[in-house]
């Protein structure tokens, strides 16, 4: 848990003021897939963040924990979509080793692809940048 908060922290400093969902998909071991979403609203002037729905933040914050411990979670995706004009921005990681590593463009441009013939927004994908994996003292050594 205590990783992902950090991982949650070092994120939402990335993405910076604005208006973020926050998408996860996970394939477990079992070959089933998690997915869900949770829309936060983030500003540095004051300091604030706020959730849109505190059970969807719940769920998505469990989630995380578990693709980042890796037991039970094949593969995971994090995908963060900005609201801003003309069209949202998106950016996205890949959970690997336990941490969030930035996706390929090419990649994640053909992930947030709206499928054809569905009415869905046109995200423009722009270059993750790295979370810095911050040591984490609450975790017990090896």
């Amino acid at each position: 848990m205590s990783r992902t908060l950090t991982a949650l922290a070092v994120l939402v400093q990335a993405l910076g003021d604005g208006e973020h969902a926050i998408s996860l998909v996970a394939e477990r071991t079992d070959d089933t897939f998690v997915r869900g979403q949770a829309d936060l609203s983030v500003g540095t002037a004051p300091l604030r963040l706020a959730v849109l729905d505190e059970d969807d933040f719940a769920a998505r914050r469990a989630l995380l924990v578990f693709a980042l411990e890796g037991s039970t979670v094949r593969h995971a995706v994090l995908v963060a979509t900005t609201a801003a004009e003309p069209n949202p921005r998106a950016c996205g990681w890949i959970v690997r080793n336990g941490w969030l590593h930035p996706m390929d463009t090419a990649q994640l441009q053909d992930a947030v692809i709206p499928c054809p013939h569905v009415s869905a927004v046109l995200r423009k994908v722009y270059r993750s940048p790295v979370l810095p994996q911050i040591p984490d003292t609450n975790e017990e050594a090896p």
